[in-house]
């Protein structure tokens, strides 16, 4: 068989939504005109009082390939929205699963340039850098494609979820975690991190493309964005001192039955050597130079701070 007789990659879309409407149609139509896979969309919205769903709705009525799922629940946080998503949607019919948000605009090739780097790599797991975009006309590129560690996936998400692309072996078993672990899943507060660090410490194989695959949106509304500049990093400040961030660590470390850097579960009954180990080991811990020393710096100060508010 020639390729150009081969069918195309099916790609199941998942897109979360809330008060979308001043988005929605230009992410919609850079979705639903990718180049050379046959997408699928699947959209869950958390309840919203912009009209988000009765216009998914009418757009789906006339394209088949646009599905809403059932309305009216309230998730309060993409997360959940995203959980739901993977619990919800039915793989068994698509080569890839993709995740989408619903302010962004990707790039045509976005879908293909996956298929072909998991393929020809043997992944399962890609991601890609983003360039992030202001309503000012600034754009910047945010690069995550720094060389992946023995241990990041505990500490850090494979970039932006937004750029996530699985095969459905991977995304099916992310499925049956999801199911096993329902209760404890919803305290999980970032899909994308979750989902590369089961990925990882399972046992497949993941890629990080330096290429942007998508142009990130920058905007007032924006759950997390690329994460620039000096308010950024005191709200990241913020979370990691309040106990926050290692809650989140031993949390996933527990969900997945991650054993690989034991440390991480001593920090419930030896915090202070568990951070100075982990401290010890920062170059392991995260891909980008600046945030292995940050890493090290958090460290100390939370040995500092102690244990009672963590």
């Amino acid at each position: 068989m020639s390729s150009i007789d081969q069918p195309l990659q099916r790609v199941a879309v998942l897109l979360a939504a809330y008060n979308g409407m001043q988005w929605l149609s230009e992410q919609l139509k850079s979705i639903l005109s990718q180049d050379g896979v046959d997408v699928t969309l699947y959209v869950s919205i958390d309840r919203s009082d912009d009209g988000t769903y009765e216009w998914v709705c009418s757009v789906a009525d006339n394209d088949s390939r646009i599905v809403p799922l059932r309305y009216g629940e309230v998730f309060g946080g993409a997360a959940k929205n995203f959980f739901r998503l993977i619990r919800d949607v039915n793989f068994e019919s698509f080569d890839y699963i993709a995740f989408a948000d619903q302010d962004d605009i990707w790039l045509p090739n976005k879908l293909q340039r996956a298929h072909y780097h998991l393929q020809s790599r043997s992944c399962d797991g890609y991601s890609t850098n983003v360039t992030a975009f202001w309503p000012d006309g600034r754009r910047i590129l945010v690069n995550k494609s720094q060389p992946q560690m023995k241990w990041d996936y505990y500490f850090e998400a494979a970039g932006p979820g937004c750029t996530y692309v699985m095969t459905a072996r991977l995304a099916e078993a992310i499925k049956q975690c999801v199911l096993a672990h329902r209760e404890r899943i919803e305290e999980v507060a970032l899909h994308d991190w979750f989902c590369y660090a089961f990925a990882r410490s399972k046992g497949y194989s993941w890629y990080i493309d330096p290429e942007p695959s998508m142009l990130y949106r920058q905007h007032a509304y924006n759950q997390f964005g690329a994460n620039t500049g000096i308010k950024a990093l005191r709200s990241r400040l913020r979370q990691i001192y309040s106990g926050w961030w290692l809650s989140q660590v031993r949390l996933q470390a527990s969900i997945l039955q991650a054993r690989e850097l034991p440390l991480i579960f001593r920090l419930d009954t030896s915090f202070r050597p568990g951070l100075f180990g982990l401290s010890l080991r920062a170059w392991h811990c995260r891909r980008r130079v600046r945030d292995k020393m940050f890493f090290v710096l958090i460290c100390w100060l939370l040995m500092l701070r102690g244990p009672d508010n963590g």
